[in-house]
This record gives structure tokens, sequence and C-alpha cells, in this order.
């Protein structure tokens, strides 16, 4: 492996465009795996081909079982058929199962069918299962125990059939008939006396999941256990596969980077950022620019409403700003604590009012301090009754915002709507229309207009 401290990496692309091909041989042949993958997702479609297909063919596997399925499906479109179906066929059933779903149907159906019988039974069984369960994430290839054996019968059973197993770390153990009676790990069985039964050492209390549970709580339970793997059974609790740490990490990654997105008002875009162009950039994005506008054309009709308060008193829309800043900023932070609290399992729907009676006295403190803040001003350079309109205004917003930043998430998944979708944009576009008239009526009680 390469000394990353010292050794600069080259640019790939300018190596391939000079026809460097010597240096870039050097350079794939002497670097780790994982800085190899790191640089292909730098490249366009073209390159990243080109320099691929300079890597040994072992090498080569290791590398693109790296890539995300995204970028896998970027290597194949520039390899022939045959080193295509090599890639898939040597892959693990359940990264081939996402590489496949990232594939136009009739591509992926091709390359299915074009597979040996058993790995094409394998990846069948996954794609039959719901997008986005367990079952789908799942791989199908593991060891199991039998309780009745001897560590030395299950040793030697690790060995037979250990290479094929995506993990031997965590060792399922099942009766005659497949059903999960316990778990038990290489470590126990290898510190173990021989003569000794599976059956000693396993754990019965085995956490597990069925195939129809949504791969996000599967993946979450597998961080917040601090498993290895996660046993996925059937609805009869015969074991039929497990979800090994490194799959639910990519999945909790992928889960957070669209909840990102979402939240800072855009599309997932589901590549690296370096492999997206500027017009696939702003596709992503345009749309919910565009959504925004008409959210905030409610804003835009409020003010028309109170068009004639402030001709009285043009004085008033130099507060405009600020109230709707703050009221949007409150509310974004109560919903990105909530959304966060929702992803790591620490509230529920059920735990609504809870929330938002804690939200709303946080609220209450944060309009009171910045109410207190902005009075003493703007009594000494405008006047006294348009400070307390200003100060009970901030306190309302601020209130109201912490409120609708907690609950619209929670209320959102209810609905079967991402949390994230609900969050910092549409909260924000919601307390500026809303805090407007919060200000403006206080303003003709207060003020008489």
């Amino acid at each position: 492996m390469t000394d990353q401290g010292t050794t600069e990496t080259p640019d790939l692309g300018r190596l391939i465009d000079e026809g460097a091909n010597a240096e870039l041989t050097e350079w794939l042949r002497s670097s780790s795996v994982y800085e190899i993958a790191d640089e292909l997702t730098r490249l366009d479609a073209t390159d990243t081909a080109f320099a691929f297909r300079l890597l040994p063919r072992d090498r080569a596997m290791e590398v693109f079982e790296s890539l995300e399925p995204v970028d896998q499906q970027q290597v194949l479109d520039g390899l022939r058929d045959d080193r295509v179906i090599h890639l898939i066929e040597e892959l693990d059933p359940d990264d081939r199962a996402r590489l496949l779903d990232e594939m136009p149907a009739k591509v992926a159906n091709r390359l299915l069918n074009q597979l040996s019988v058993n790995e094409r039974a394998l990846t069948s069984v996954l794609l039959g299962y719901p997008e986005e369960s367990a079952g789908r994430l799942m791989t199908p290839e593991f060891v199991s125990l039998r309780d009745t054996m001897t560590v030395a019968e299950a040793i030697a059973k690790i060995r037979r059939e250990g290479l094929d197993a995506e993990t031997v770390y965590a060792l399922p153990v099942l009766d005659d008939s497949r059903h999960l009676i316990g778990i038990t790990g290489l470590r126990s069985l290898v510190l173990a006396e021989p003569d000794l039964l599976v059956g000693d050492l396993m754990t019965t209390d085995v956490l597990r999941v069925t195939t129809d549970v949504d791969r996000e709580v599967a993946a979450r339970l597998v961080r917040e256990a601090g498993l290895i793997a996660l046993p996925v059974v059937d609805s009869e609790q015969r074991l039929v596969g497990v979800i090994t740490v490194d799959d639910a990490m990519s999945v909790l990654e992928e889960e957070e980077t669209e909840d990102f997105a979402f939240q800072a008002g855009h599309s997932p875009i589901n590549k690296p950022y370096l492999s997206v162009s500027a017009l696939q950039l702003a596709r992503v994005r345009a749309l919910w620019l565009l959504v925004l506008i008409v959210a905030a054309g409610l804003t835009v009709n409020v003010l028309q409403v109170f068009e004639d308060t402030i001709a009285v008193l043009p004085t008033l829309a130099l507060f405009v700003p600020l109230l709707i800043g703050t009221g949007g900023n409150s509310g974004a932070q109560a919903a990105t604590a909530v959304i966060r609290a929702m992803a790591v399992g620490e509230v529920r729907f059920t735990d609504l009012p809870r929330i938002v009676w804690r939200e709303a006295r946080v609220g209450l403190m944060l309009g009171g301090m910045l109410s207190a803040a902005v009075f003493v001003p703007v009594a000494a350079l405008w006047d006294t009754d348009l400070a307390i309109v200003v100060s009970l205004s901030l306190v309302t917003i601020c209130t109201w915002a912490t409120i609708a930043g907690s609950a619209l998430p929670l209320l959102g998944k209810r609905a079967g709507v991402d949390p994230a979708v609900v969050s910092a944009p549409f909260i924000t576009t919601l307390v500026d229309a809303t805090g407007l008239i919060f200000y403006f009526t206080f303003a003709k009680l207060i003020l008489g207009i």
C-alpha cells in the first residue's frame, strides 16, 4: 500500500489524456484497492473504463467489489460482455442484486439469464423480496451450525463452507427444521475444547428481523446493537439470510445522504459529486427550487393582504427579514433535531405530545431572549410601541416555529412521507407566511393602524 502521507495521487484523467499508460499502470499496481476505487469515482465513464481495463483480473475484481452500484455500472458500460459477466458472476448475491437494481430492467434480465444456474437462483431469490426490505439487503450465503455439533465438527464445517460465505464471525445455530435457535461466534469456537457442544456455547437470546422489515430499520439495529451480522428469518422463523455490518453501514450512509439532500432542498444525486455534470446538478435542484418558489407565494400573498398597513407605517417593512429569518432558522433547528432523533430511534410518533411541549418551551425561551435583545435598540431608534410589536412577534414566531419544526417530521412520517422532505425548506416557507400574519396582527392591535 502506498503511503498516503508522502505519495501524492496523480491526476489519472491527465495521465489518460496524455497517454502515459506506463505511469498509470505503475500507480494502479502500487496503490491499494480502496485508493484505486476512490480515484475511479472521480473520473468520467470513458476514463473509468480505460483505467479499469489496465487492472489484472484478480485486482480488478477487488476494486469492482469496493465500488458503489452506480460506479460499478459506469465501469460495466465500458467493458466487453464477457468481462461484464465475469465481474457480475463473482459478486456476492446481495451486491449483485443491488447492482442489477440500478440497471434498466431489460439489461438486468439479460445479464441475470447469463449467470450460472446457482448464482442466478440466489440472486433471483433476493430480487423477489420488496425493494427497501431486509430480504433484499441480506446475503443468502452464510455458514449455519447445529446445536448438537461438537466444536471440532463446527470448525470443520466452517473450513468447508466458509470461502463461499460473506462472514464466518457470527454463526447462526439452527434446529433440524432450519428454525433459528441461537447464535455463536468464531472466537468462542476457536477458544473452546474440541469435544464441547455448540449448544453449550450459543446464545439463545438472538436479535433477528423478518424479510419484510424495512432495510433501514434492520441496518440501525445492526449499528445500535453492535452486531457483526443480523439473522433474517421468514414468517415461520426459518433462517433465510444474514445482514452483514458492512452492508448495514452502506444502507445507513445512503439513507443519511438522502435525508441530507432533502433537508437542503434538492433531490438526492446518488452519484459521487465529481462524476455528476453541472446540468445534472442543476436538474436535481431546479424542481425543488420551483416548488419552494410556489410555496413562497404564500409570503407574497400575506404581504399583499397587509399592504395598507405597511403603507400607513413603512417602518414595519424593515423588520420583515429579521422576523421571517429568525422564524425559519428556529423551525429548521427543531426539525433537524427531531429528524436526527427519529433516525436513531430515540423518538416515535407516540412521543409527539411530549416533543411538541418540549419544543414549545424551547421556542418560548428563545423568543424571550431574542425579544429582550432587540427591544431596547428598536425602542431607542424608533418607538416603544413598535418595539413591543417586534418583541411579541419574535416570541410568538419562535414558539410557533419550533412547534411546527418538531411536529411536521413526525406527522409526515405517519402519513408515509420521508420526514426529511417536510423539513427545513418547507418549514421555513410555512413559518415565513404565518409569522408575518402574527407580526401584522400585533401591529394593527397595538399601533392602532
